[in-house]
């Protein structure tokens, strides 16, 4: 029978002992797939000009969550948005989400951080884009949903230990304002809508809010179009190539 073990040769060991084989290092990207999730797009293909940001499971903040939980780090979000923006061969972004939601503010963070970004950015909510996953989903130039995806619209809670509860309220409340000032302002639902499907009692089972399927995402001016990853690919090259006029008019 062959084995692939080398066998020792030198004195005192009888030439008996296997030496076990050499365990491989994983490559960089192999490395990157297992700790984020991700793939550098630009650096699998020389042609390729759109980079893919995947925000799944939970938004995690500030607190570690367990490790069975499936979860987006936010400190590993921001600087490769931030790495994106710097990379001249990066010309549009595309962020797939499939999130339950997460850190209020570490979501609100990665939405800033989009909203802001230079180049056209493209979203699409696959399975859920919920709770803090709505502002995401709206931050980007141009948003899709799958017809079976949901997004699930919601106040905003606090769990743990509470020290002064009219305090707390306000901070609550003024926390509030922020999602829902930064939701209206980066799609086409009104202020009035938005926050009557977030205090709605009738939608949900043991909560109040409202759980939104793709079309009535639509229709409710939250999310641009109805879609899937073709949709968004098409939608993104274009405004690729009309970001590209623009800089083109204004060098002239």
């Amino acid at each position: 029978m062959d084995h692939d073990y080398r066998w020792k040769n030198a004195e005192g060991d009888g030439g008996q002992e296997p030496e076990p084989p050499k365990e491989e290092k994983p490559s960089p990207l192999m490395e990157k797939i297992q700790q984020l999730g991700q793939t550098n797009v630009p650096q699998l293909s020389q042609d390729s000009k759109i980079h893919c940001l995947t925000i799944v499971g939970q938004i995690e903040g500030h607190m570690q969550l367990p490790p069975q939980n499936k979860t987006t780090k936010y400190e590993h979000i921001i600087p490769q948005i931030v790495a994106i923006e710097q990379n001249p061969k990066i010309e549009g972004l595309l962020i797939i989400l499939n999130t339950v939601g997460g850190d209020v503010e570490a979501g609100l963070a990665i939405s800033e951080m989009l909203a802001s970004l230079s180049k056209p950015s493209v979203s699409l909510v696959l399975g859920g884009g919920h709770s803090i996953g709505v502002p995401i989903a709206v931050s980007c130039d141009y948003s899709f949903i799958a017809e079976t995806a949901t997004m699930t619209i919601h106040p905003i809670r606090l769990t743990g230990l509470v020290i002064g509860v009219p305090q707390t309220f306000e901070y609550l409340d003024k926390m509030q304002e922020r999602v829902v000032s930064f939701v209206t302002k980066h799609s086409n639902i009104s202020e009035e809508k938005f926050k009557e499907l977030m205090f709605d009692k009738g939608n949900l089972t043991r909560d109040i809010g409202t759980n939104v399927i793709g079309n009535d995402a639509v229709k409710y001016g939250l999310i641009d179009e109805v879609g899937g990853i073709g949709q968004a690919m098409k939608k993104l090259n274009e405004l690729i190539e009309l970001n590209k006029e623009e800089n083109e008019g204004m060098v002239q």
